[in-house]
């Protein structure tokens, strides 16, 4: 008997590579779709596409048990109107491709999970966001809301789907944590701006295993892909310099966090922004958190 096949479209990033390890240890056929495939000796197989056009790619699609789209050009840029129209773009397209495959095959994945992110609420303040809160302001907001209508718009009928909006991934080989630890090893890791925005952060692993709980399960819909305890950035900031064992450290002003944005070629909403969301649909279906305490989580990432 054949093994079940997951398909990871945009799965070459830092979750896309933590979820097909986790994938392949559970005895799955994984197929990454990216745009720079590449030999591989770990037993999963990469195909060439460019999240727009048909191709062969499409034939990895013929009875897998799943898509999960993850394709997106990364946010960490100046939120610039071109820029935005290209976050936005890449989102979307890799969205309306893959529905364009559907109709091309025999036998669709039986479920189509896919990513969005906690940006669609926009700047929530200290208010507490759960699945059915409703879509913020601003260009993050915006680009999760074309993201996720381009799935609604995906013909019936369709495999099951369930969108995950992604909050602050914490791991070792991605994300803002790397960054951020080398701040406050170098003793510049104090709150950024007033320290009052919320960060809805989750472990890695924690993250995986939702992917996994979404595509063996049955749940549809949109879930909160965070853990269940948002913090503050100054919380965070000093939880951080105690799993690294460094003392207090100045504040960043927010001045300062805008210019620094502007020399790194980032932008300064991505750490100025308040999210304070829950996983309330998680919850509700006894999903069990394995690092469910910000400390507990930076301990186990930040260990020797």
């Amino acid at each position: 008997m054949s093994r079940k096949r997951i398909i990871l479209a945009g799965g070459s990033g830092f979750i896309g590579q933590a979820l097909a390890r986790a994938l392949l240890a559970r005895d799955y056929a994984v197929v990454i779709l990216t745009r720079t495939p590449r030999e591989r000796l770990d037993g999963i197989q990469e195909l060439a596409w460019d999240g727009v056009n048909p191709g062969p790619w499409i034939e990895s699609l013929e009875g897998a048990e799943g898509v999960v789209n993850l394709a997106g050009q990364n946010i960490n840029c100046p939120h610039t109107p071109a820029n935005v129209a290209a976050l936005t773009a890449s989102r979307v397209n890799s969205v309306r491709a893959l529905a364009a495959a559907l109709p091309r095959l025999q036998q669709p994945p039986r479920v189509w999970v896919q990513a969005s992110a906690t940006g669609f609420y926009g700047d929530t303040g200290d208010r507490v966001c759960d699945e059915s809160a409703p879509g913020g302001t601003g260009s993050l907001a915006a680009i999760c809301r074309d993201w996720e209508q381009a799935l609604h718009a995906v013909p019936l009928p369709r495999p099951r789907t369930v969108v995950l909006r992604i909050g602050f991934v914490l791991g070792r080989e991605g994300g803002a944590l790397p960054v951020l630890s080398k701040l406050v090893k170098g003793f510049l890791g104090g709150a950024v701006g007033n320290g009052r925005q919320y960060i809805s952060w989750i472990h890695i692993a924690d993250l995986v295993r939702m992917f996994i709980a979404a595509i063996e399960g049955e749940p549809t819909g949109i879930f909160n892909a965070v853990g269940p305890e948002p913090v503050t950035n100054t919380v965070f900031m000093r939880q951080l310099r105690q799993a690294w064992h460094r003392p207090w450290s100045p504040p960043a002003p927010a001045l300062a966090v805008r210019l620094g944005c502007v020399l790194m070629k980032s932008d300064a909403s991505l750490a100025l922004m308040s999210s304070r969301c829950v996983p309330k649909r998680w919850l509700g279906q006894g999903f069990i958190f394995d690092y469910a305490r910000l400390d507990a989580a930076l301990q186990d990432l930040c260990a020797a």
